[in-house]
């Protein structure tokens, strides 16, 4: 099962100021964990959203964007992982153990897997071009 877990924003990685030293290498330290226990997929923080933009769909083919920053930092999010294990209680296991100050709230979240469209896709058609999407994309960031 992969579960993505999502870091919130807070007023100081709004602001763009980075970790310390040291809280980096706590987050480096259990980023190595995740690793070497062949759980962790994917782990990246994200730029303030005063670099970003929203975009949103009005209908008809119109779009609108709005650049950032956004104003609740309450619903933004400051980095995420995605990782593979067997249970969301196994994956409540490990995040029990990441290296955050007191307050802070992550959110986890199972990601879909192809058998949970098989209602919605009775002969394995959609699926099997999905999966070749994720072949090609693979192929992709191995290159790179």
């Amino acid at each position: 099962m992969k579960f993505m877990i999502i870091v919130p924003a807070s007023k100081e990685s709004e602001a763009g100021q980075l970790p310390s030293g040291e809280e980096l290498a706590k987050m480096g330290a259990f980023n190595e964990e995740l690793v070497k226990a062949g759980v962790m997929l994917a782990g990246e923080g994200l730029h303030a959203s005063s670099k970003g933009a929203r975009i949103t769909f009005e209908g008809a083919g119109k779009t609108a964007v709005k650049d950032g920053p956004f104003a609740e930092t309450k619903e933004l999010i400051a980095g995420f992982w995605i990782i593979q294990v067997k249970s969301r209680e196994e994956a409540i296991q490990w995040m029990k153990r990441a290296p955050f100050p007191a307050g802070t709230t992550l959110e986890i979240r199972q990601l879909f897997a192809d058998e949970d469209f098989a209602p919605s896709d009775p002969t394995g058609e959609l699926r099997e071009k999905e999966a070749k999407l994720r072949e090609q994309v693979e192929k992709q960031n191995a290159k790179s």
